[in-house]
């Protein structure tokens, strides 16, 4: 343990000495911060918004002080990411986004990889409104789901085993300049019902229209002091088996502090999470559970203690039921799980390049319901060290 202590202060010594070697190239000048990587090598001006290229990166140092088989450390690429996105016209434009570290084979129902994040076209039809078609984000609710994944050191599990991104369509009216409503329908997989969801009971059969359809309202008030992101949606999974999901998120930014709370409820006919069908994976079931129920808390605060310094806390409460008996699934509650992270962060430019040290806690209390599937309470840990740069290359 001391190693791994030693190590994380070196690293994060490491770190420091060369945020502040940038902090001293752009403390004079912030032409650098508008530049991109072309722009700074070539010396020429880019003076086009039909081609944008960013590379989204998050790498860290992690330690596991407990919760884990044996205490390690260890280097790792979290997020890895090459966008591709700009305005072809006033009336069109687009966006593809990829992960570098995930695998590119091709997807039963979509016909793509689920690397691909986005691979979509829009169209701006009228000031007010515009339509995205393409393989896309759902636009659920809530204020986390909607962040560039490199700023996120830990989703709540709701989000982590949720699949975000499909192919379908998106229309978007702005009924004043504060306020959106969107309307999406999309496939409700990427790949076949087989790879999604397993050995299901006899008696259910796949979607013949497997779509998933979501409602959603972004608000801005008071000079956008207060936003909020609310979403509805139903997505139809098999033969008289829908999943319910109610995202309702708001954000509070003032001068120095910022923070969002988003509240996340799944109701799913077919458990389309699996968190509790993985339990009773683990004690030798085959079918995949019915009638599951999962809520989600996430708070989240920012304070700007100095202009290129942050600390934050964050912290999330999530429960997963069984509402109505089936199979080998008893009804009632399964887990009730805690997440707690905290950190500081140091911003030597403008760009979006930070350093963070940051800690990580999560508990995982399990009922009897679970305890009978061989499940047991747990209490993982991480320490991290890294970086985060969205790197501007052209």
């Amino acid at each position: 343990m001391k190693k791994i202590i030693l190590l994380l202060l070196l690293f994060g010594g490491s770190s420091f000495l060369f945020a502040q070697h940038l902090s001293f190239q752009s403390s004079k000048t912030d032409s650098l911060d508008a530049k991109t990587l072309f722009e700074r090598i070539t010396s020429l001006e880019k003076k086009t918004e039909k081609l944008n290229i960013f590379l989204n990166t998050q790498g860290s140092f992690n330690a596991y002080p407990n919760g884990n088989d044996t205490e390690q450390a260890t280097f790792k690429m979290d997020q890895l990411r090459i966008e591709v996105k700009g305005n072809i016209n006033k009336w069109i434009f687009y966006r593809y986004r990829q992960r570098l570290n995930r695998s590119n084979n091709p997807q039963v129902l979509d016909n793509l990889p689920t690397s691909i994040d986005y691979a979509a076209i829009g169209f701006q039809i009228t000031p007010k409104f515009s339509f995205f078609a393409g393989k896309q984000s759902t636009v659920y609710g809530g204020i986390e789901f909607d962040l560039n994944p490199i700023e996120v050191y830990q989703y709540c599990d709701m989000l982590e085993y949720m699949q975000n991104f499909l192919t379908g369509v998106d229309f978007a009216y702005w009924i004043t300049d504060n306020h959106e409503l969107q309307f999406q329908i999309v496939d409700s997989r990427n790949g076949s019902f087989e790879e999604m969801f397993g050995q299901v009971d006899p008696g259910i059969k796949p979607a013949k229209t497997p779509l998933g359809y979501t409602l959603n309202w972004n608000g801005s008030f008071l000079e956008n002091m207060i936003n909020t992101r609310w979403s509805v949606s139903v997505f139809h999974d098999a033969t008289n088996k829908n999943m319910y999901y109610y995202a309702l998120g708001n954000q509070l930014n003032l001068k120095r502090f910022h923070m969002y709370f988003d509240f996340m409820y799944s109701r799913e006919e077919l458990d389309r999470k699996g968190i509790i069908s993985r339990m009773g994976y683990k004690a030798g079931f085959d079918n995949r559970a019915l009638n599951t129920r999962y809520m989600s808390l996430v708070a989240h605060f920012n304070y700007r203690i100095r202009p290129k310094i942050n600390i934050f806390l964050k912290g999330m409460y999530e429960t997963a039921s069984v509402t109505k008996s089936n199979q080998e699934y008893a009804k009632g509650k399964y887990s009730t799980s805690w997440g707690y992270i905290g950190g500081i962060e140091y911003y030597p430019m403008r760009e979006n390049l930070h350093f963070f040290l940051t800690y990580v806690g999560r508990s995982f209390d399990y009922t009897q319901c679970a305890k009978t599937l061989g499940m047991s309470d747990s209490n993982p840990q991480r320490i991290s060290v890294g970086l985060i740069y969205q790197i501007s290359i052209f």
